[in-house]
């Protein structure tokens, strides 16, 4: 027997799990119960499948980052030393180092997202 799930994500494995339960015979309603997802999903899952061979989804839209998060490692060393530096200091170094220009801003949105802080000297 399928449980339930204690919190619900879409995942693929979810997905081919619902998709087994609806092979299975089993009623929409009972799917959504015992998986805590909407019915409109069990219905995308299935006409996706009919329509595309399978359950993947598409590429998500939008440009690539600036600074690839195979960079991330270059960046924090780079924040490791020069650590008195000011954002517009680092977009600058990165320009340099990189050739690719990037905004202060940009850099502060990547540092909060990679937890790294920018200490002056007291």
């Amino acid at each position: 027997m399928i449980r339930r799930m204690q919190r619900p994500h879409r995942s693929p494995d979810l997905r081919e799990r619902v998709l087994v339960a609806v092979d299975a015979g089993r009623p929409v309603a009972e799917i959504v119960e015992w998986f805590g997802v909407s019915a409109r999903s069990v219905r995308r899952w299935v006409q996706w499948r009919r329509e595309r061979g399978g359950l993947a989804t598409r590429p998500r839209s939008g440009r690539p980052p600036k600074i690839a998060p195979a960079q991330h490692p270059a960046l924090v060393a780079q924040v490791a030393a020069h650590s008195d530096a000011t954002l517009a200091e680092h977009a600058a170094r990165w320009e340099a180092a990189t050739g690719v220009a990037v905004s202060p801003s940009t850099l502060s949105r990547l540092f909060a997202r990679l937890r790294v802080t920018l200490k002056k000297r007291p």
